[in-house]
């Protein structure tokens, strides 16, 4: 029996050109939370940024993989990272950029936590509920 098979250029697939445009339907989980996210009013967050340092990636971006990771069984900030070079969605919501999972030099060094107004917070010193 004398069968031909598909074969694969792989030199000519590596100049392919694909537009992520192409990779996503319109209607692709992706999407919707870059374009939720584009609605949400982040100015306490970036009002929290200080003036030293390099350039940070912007809170949009960092909250769209972490919403679209958790949303998609993603849980790991390292696959994450991974992802933005290897997936076409994760990409999408990164803009081309791959941030850089980082830890801060100084763990807890925020003066305010973050918290949801209206939402109650422990005291860590009294232990005690505060609004």
């Amino acid at each position: 029996m004398n069968r031909t098979f598909k074969t694969v250029d792989y030199e000519a697939t590596l100049d392919t050109t694909v537009r992520l445009g192409d990779c996503l339907p319109p209607d692709h989980l992706a999407r919707f939370v870059v374009d939720t996210i584009a609605q949400l009013d982040l100015s306490a967050v970036y009002a929290r940024y200080g003036p030293r340092g390099g350039e940070p990636d912007a809170p949009e971006i960092l909250l769209g993989l972490l919403f679209y990771g958790y949303a998609t069984g993603v849980f790991s900030s390292r696959k994450m990272e991974r992802a933005t070079s290897e997936a076409a969605h994760f990409r999408f919501i990164a803009g081309n950029l791959h941030p850089r999972r980082r830890r801060s030099s100084k763990p807890g060094n925020l003066e305010q936590p973050l918290v949801c107004p209206g939402r109650h917070r422990r005291d860590p010193e009294s232990g005690s509920s505060q609004v």
